[in-house]
């Protein structure tokens, strides 16, 4: 029997339409303008997947995004783990509401996670922004 890991749900509410929300999460060309801590640069990679160089090294990204449901899923691979991180962008009034909820990976400790975490609180904060601008 698998244990059940640690989770933590990160959300922000943003003054933009979810088709505009949607669009912007689908690329993750464009997460280096919000995952400002963590993520250096995208690049283009094949079958799906796009090519990822972090604060701790390479790996690789595939969304698995689902407009009509606002589901932009994704899944981060390399050399140490696979982390599914699951993110869905809803209707709010006139604006969105972006939901992550994160599962800590094995290779991380607590204290790794909860450091991750305050971190996503720093890009969460640089989506809205860009976002809303």
């Amino acid at each position: 029997m698998r244990k059940i890991a640690r989770s933590a749900i990160k959300h922000v509410d943003i003054q933009a339409a979810p088709e505009k929300v949607f669009a912007f999460l689908a690329d993750p060309m464009n997460w280096p303008q919000y995952a400002v801590v963590n993520l250096r640069s995208v690049s283009p990679g094949q079958h799906g997947w796009f090519k990822a160089v972090t604060k701790f090294g390479e790996g690789q990204i595939r969304v698995n995004g689902v407009k009509e449901f606002g589901i932009l899923d994704h899944t981060w691979q390399d050399p140490q783990a696979t982390w599914d991180a699951y993110c869905r962008a809803v209707p709010n009034g006139d604006g969105s509401t972006v939901m992550f909820t994160l599962f800590q990976p094995p290779v991380m400790s607590g204290p790794q996670f909860d450091q991750a975490m305050q971190e996503m609180d720093i890009e969460m904060a640089k989506l809205k922004e860009i976002l809303e601008r």
